[in-house]
């Protein structure tokens, strides 16, 4: 049984906890936020400790409340509130922050040095999967024209991450991407493949924030299964379990 501490409880994070206590093999402990809200109604389900990073120290509170693994879904700066004792403990650590700088990514890949860390804008296990197959219908078809479409809900001010990522293995420029914004989308990617007399579609959807936490569940498994310290994406991981598939087909 995998013991886990979730940093973050906003929509996306209340999900992951809801999915994360339907796992029988993993043990939510806790959830931490940058403050502590005065309800905790709002974000925490019934029975679970919820703490505000700015109302304790983290290394006394890790001593009585320890954990195997994090799951980061709040914001960019929190991984460097808990990042040491990641790198101290080597606690596994699953980010799934779409809006990390280049040196918040390079901070979190130093942790990879004494422990095991994924990072992924998209953690739901479709989308990533979408993304190792338009890898492959690219390399297969290197001059397909290509088009990238994102929806998501009508508030969201980015383009989406999980789109940049998309077109950063595609070899695309961001201008490949067409964004909508309209209503209560949780989230659609489609990647648009136009060959001569034939089209092909790539398309994930997600319906509930929960698939985050079954990606999370699913992440944290598999690097539980690393037999040494490492930085992973979504795709090694994913890849790696394809192999081992293949290996026993």
């Amino acid at each position: 049984m995998l013991k886990i501490g979730l940093i973050g409880c906003g929509k996306a994070g209340q999900a992951v906890a809801s999915a994360l206590q339907g796992e029988p093999d993993l043990a939510l402990r806790w959830i931490a936020r940058r403050t502590k809200p005065r309800d905790l109604d709002e974000c925490c389900p019934a029975g679970l400790p919820v703490v505000g990073l700015d109302q304790i120290d983290l290394a006394d509170w890790l001593d009585e409340h320890p954990v195997d693994a994090l799951i980061d879904f709040s914001g960019p700066d929190a991984v460097h509130l808990y990042g040491e004792e990641v790198r101290r403990r080597r606690l596994i650590l699953v980010t799934a922050i779409s809006a990390y700088s280049e040196a918040d990514l390079a901070y979190i890949r130093s942790l990879g040095e004494s422990a095991r860390v994924m990072s992924s804008p998209n953690i739901t296990l479709g989308i990533n999967f979408l993304i190792l197959a338009a890898r492959l219908l690219r390399e297969i078809a290197p001059h397909a024209d290509i088009a990238i479409l994102e929806e998501h809900f009508r508030d969201k001010p980015e383009i989406s991450g999980t789109a940049r990522k998309i077109a950063e293995s595609l070899d695309l420029e961001d201008a490949s991407i067409t964004s909508l914004r309209l209503g209560g989308i949780v989230g659609h990617h489609e990647v648009v493949f136009g060959f001569p007399y034939q089209t092909v579609r790539l398309s994930h959807d997600s319906i509930r924030r929960e698939a985050f936490g079954t990606g999370a569940a699913f992440a944290v498994r598999e690097l539980a299964k690393q037999v040494g310290p490492g930085y992973f994406s979504f795709e090694d991981l994913l890849m790696q379990r394809m192999r081992t598939q293949w290996l026993q087909a």
